[in-house]
């Protein structure tokens, strides 16, 4: 994956995966034993789009996760340049059944639904109706919703002003992974997610703004972004 900044307001993002050693990944070069002995597995949608035998494998480690009660967690991260969206549809009916908790965007969770992607709460709804107890719809500067056991919940994004939003999405779900195994609540989940999402967009780097749990106070909706 290459990234340019072609303007200061345009980063370009261009895939060179075709026949990549992630695209020859097959069942067999998967780790069981250490599947079974995680506390959690967590999966994207752009492994399954690289290839037919990395989806094989990508469903296969879902299936033994959930065999050892292992929670799955799973990203739709739908990327068109590297398949369509009838393809990536098909998957991810597949896979969200097999998913404890479901991360997507509005425009991805309206691809896997087949509906608009305006109205959030019916795009939760409608995701965990597939079997996740779990849905969080990612809104970006617009915060997030989840649909939790039944329940649900919403979260403002920090205020800011974003240097660079690549990797964003995906320091969200590590925020909000990282309390869930801490077992702290849904609405702490998602102040956690949004505030590690937020310091990862003020750097030009993707995973190296995230924060430390010291700094997490650093930055809060109340309180405006200081360079």
């Amino acid at each position: 994956m290459l990234k340019e900044r072609r303007t200061p307001a345009l980063t370009r993002v261009s895939y060179h995966r075709a026949a990549s050693a992630a695209s020859r990944a097959t069942v067999s070069d998967l780790d069981e034993d250490a599947i079974r002995a995680a506390a959690l597995l967590h999966l994207t949608g752009i492994t399954p789009a690289l290839s037919d035998s990395a989806r094989a494998l990508t469903l296969h480690a879902a299936r033994v996760a959930r065999e050892a009660a292992v929670p799955v967690s799973f990203d739709l991260n739908y990327r068109s340049a590297l398949w369509s969206r009838p393809r990536a549809r098909d998957c991810f009916r597949t896979l969200i059944p097999l998913a404890d908790v479901v991360f997507a965007g509005e425009d991805e969770a309206a691809l896997a639904l087949d509906r608009s992607p305006d109205d959030v709460p019916s795009l939760a709804e409608g995701l965990a109706s597939m079997g996740p107890s779990e849905a969080v719809i990612k809104r970006g500067a617009k915060g997030a919703f989840a649909r939790v056991d039944g329940r649900s919940f919403e979260q403002d994004a920090v205020r800011i002003d974003p240097i660079d939003t690549v990797g964003a999405g995906d320091a969200f779900v590590a925020g909000y992974l990282a309390e869930r195994l801490n077992g702290v609540p849904v609405p702490e989940r998602l102040e956690t997610a949004v505030a590690v999402a937020a310091f990862v967009c003020l750097s030009e780097a993707d995973w190296e703004g995230s924060p430390r749990r010291a700094e997490q106070a650093q930055l809060t909706p109340e309180d405006p972004v200081a360079r």
